[in-house]
């Protein structure tokens, strides 16, 4: 692996409410654990990028989440999260990523991560015979 380590960083604004509009003191806010994945997975991806070949991509596999603390901001400021991926080895097809998510208050969640190498020629092969097409492999 070229690199050790990969970031992504997403700038997350909760949507204004009458409530936190009201509030005049610092309260809890803990973003969507989607969005707190999809940054863990575009580090790890763009962790992985540098070991992929031409005509390869990579898939999620797994994806072990834990909330380590909710993020602190103040009412109606949005917040910026960050990831980074850390390279733990391969196995196979299979590559694993230790990830650690952060905002101005500190670490939000970890993640053990795991992603598989693919051939884009053969998943694009395999969604279009899904969906009733004929198979661009048959084809060539």
């Amino acid at each position: 692996m070229k690199y050790r380590t990969a970031e992504a960083s997403l700038r997350v604004v909760p949507p204004e409410t009458a409530e936190t509009t009201q509030q005049t003191t610092e309260s809890s806010f803990v973003p969507a654990t989607s969005r707190m994945i999809e940054l863990m997975e575009m580090a790890a991806a763009r962790l992985m990028k540098s070991h992929l070949r031409d005509g390869e991509s990579s898939v999620a596999v797994a994806m072990n989440v834990t909330y380590a603390a909710h993020s602190l901001r103040h009412p109606g400021a949005g917040t910026t999260m960050r990831a980074v991926a850390s390279y733990n080895g391969i196995s196979g097809r299979l590559h694993r990523f230790k990830i650690n998510a952060f905002d101005e208050s500190g670490l939000i969640g970890t993640a053990e991560h795991t992603r598989a190498v693919t051939v884009e020629r053969r998943l694009t092969s395999v969604a279009r015979r899904l969906a009733g097409e004929s198979s661009t492999l048959l084809m060539a």
